[in-house]
Formats: structure tokens, sequence, C-alpha cells
């Protein structure tokens, strides 16, 4: 007579083994896939400061090309805590000038670089106007100026330097600032008057042969610490 044999199955102890294994390797897994998923947003977000930096500098360097030279008003002008320079639109011709202004706020302990821009300006008491704004847009900003202001990039410090009589010098000590700001005042005089092309008669403010920006980018971006940027007058370098 033959024993009937049955099939053995797992006792409770390897049940429980099996279920530890199984969730040990879960977690370790998981760990494996977040340290990746982790990994893969540090680099998409040190990817975008590095071409948000990029696109900020190609930017700042557009406007110094377009800078718009006009008689009896300043193009260009840092007191200290904001750079304004009068540009030539990048609407198109006949769409006037526009004021810009460069500046650095502090918003929940963090230093932000920031640009303003005026709309198109097509008379010299929109520009006289505009070019007051933008001052006032670095210390106190209103809702309006607000509208019109881009965040860049995080930064700690900066600061700009001018290249006259073959060396870079500070422009508050410049005594050609002193002319710019005779300038502005004086051109209230034909508020109402159009704004005149680049090349009409009368006397031009002193603009700098060169301009140099030293950033002190914040900690814990992509690229940081001290970056230098030179400008220089196509007029003076051939363009490059």
């Amino acid at each position: 007579m033959r024993r009937a044999t049955g099939c053995r199955g797992f006792t409770l102890i390897e049940l429980l083994v099996a279920i530890s294994l199984m969730a040990l390797m879960t977690v370790l897994s998981w760990r494996g896939l977040d340290g990746v998923s982790r990994a893969q947003t540090r680099l998409q977000q040190q990817s975008d400061d590095v071409l948000a930096l990029q696109a900020t500098l190609a930017q700042w360097g557009a406007d110094l090309e377009a800078m718009a030279e006009q008689p009896d008003t300043p193009s260009l002008d840092w007191d200290g805590r904001a750079l304004r320079i009068v540009r030539r639109s990048s609407a198109g011709p006949g769409e006037g000038l526009r004021v810009v202004a460069w500046a650095r706020r502090s918003e929940a302990g963090q230093g932000l670089w920031l640009r303003w821009q005026s709309p198109p300006l097509l008379t010299r008491s929109e520009l006289a106007l505009a070019w007051q704004k933008a001052q006032v847009w670095a210390q106190t900003p209103s809702d309006d100026d607000l509208v019109r202001e881009v965040r860049t990039v995080a930064l700690d410090q900066w600061q700009i330097f001018y290249y006259r009589g073959n060396a870079w010098s500070n422009p508050l000590s410049s005594a050609d600032s002193a002319t710019a700001v005779g300038a502005a005042s004086g051109a209230s005089a034909a508020a109402e008057a159009p704004v005149p092309p680049p090349t009409a008669t009368g006397v031009l403010a002193a603009v700098p042969d060169g301009v140099r920006l030293v950033l002190t980018l914040a900690p814990g971006q992509a690229i940081h610490g001290t970056l230098t940027r030179d400008w220089v007058r196509g007029a003076m370098g051939g363009g490059k």
C-alpha cells in the first residue's frame, strides 16, 4: 500500500523572514530612488542658476551696447545704489528711448539683483521723469515700479568701476559725475521737446570708455563667489 505524500508549506517563521527581507529591499530601493531624484533636482537647479546668470549678464551687456548718448542729458549714472542707463528701445526704430536701472535689494535676508525698465519715451519730459523714477525705484519702489522690475539672480554685493584715463576708478570719485548731474537738471528746459537723435548737436554728457561690473554671488548657487565682467565702448574696443 502506498503512503500519500502532501506538499509542505512555509512555516510562520519563514514567512516573517521573507516579508522582512522584502521590506528591507523596498526601503533600500526607495532610498536609492530618492537619492537619484534629489541629485537630479539639484542638478536641474544648478543648471537653472547658470542659465539665469548667463541671461542676466547678456541683458546687462545689451543695455550698455544700446546706450543712447543724448545732448544735455546723462546717458549713464551710478549713485552707489543703482546704475541708470538711457538706451535705445529694442522694439524697433522710431520707438523712442528707455531708461533701465540695475540695483540690489534685500528680501527675507537674501540679496537680489534687480532690473527695472521704463516704457518707451518720446519726449524730454518723459525721459526726465523716467530718469528720476529709476533712482526712486532703487530706494523706495512703488507698486507701479514693482510691476516693471525683473528679479534676476541672488547677489550678496556688487560694485561698479569706470575706465577713464587708462585706469579703473570709482565713479563716485570722478569729476565727470558732477557734469552728468548738471546736465540732468538742465534737460528740463525743453521738457516737451521730442527726444533728439543721438547725432543731434549739443553737449554730450561724459560717458566712460568702459564699465567694470564686480558681482559677489551668494553661496549655494551653481556659480558663487566673485565674478568680474568688463564692457568696453565699441568706438574704443572695435566692437569687442
